[in-house]
């Protein structure tokens, strides 16, 4: 799936082909940030002045805003895949938090 990006923030992409009309959402952060365009010049420039209005409404607030992906979270892998995980980075000298770092770069190429 493309996304859009800006400021650090990534925006899905979705189209309705009911309403003609092309929509998304702030992606990774638990506020819910809606956008629409009828073109992807229209629905590029909504998602850009949404993060910059989320950005705003932060700031006058006083709260800090959510920042996407921040660095932690818990996967669900089963007993018997979570135990040959962690015999394999015993065996290998590293922590179980490093081996699966270790893989998540090796299957995936951080943004920037």
């Amino acid at each position: 799936m493309k996304m859009l990006e800006y400021k650090g923030y990534y925006g899905s992409i979705d189209a309705s082909v009911e309403d003609s009309v092309l929509f998304g959402k702030l992606e990774f952060i638990s506020a819910l940030i809606n956008y629409e365009g009828e073109t992807v010049q229209e629905l590029k420039a909504a998602f850009e002045e949404a993060v910059d209005d989320y950005l705003a409404t932060c700031n006058a607030k006083g709260y800090e805003p959510e920042v996407p992906c921040k660095g932690s979270f818990n996967v669900r892998v089963g007993h018997d895949l979570h135990l040959a995980a962690a015999v394999k980075a015993k065996e290998l000298g590293v922590s179980l938090n490093d081996f699966v770092r270790n893989a998540l770069s090796n299957a995936a190429q951080p943004v920037h």
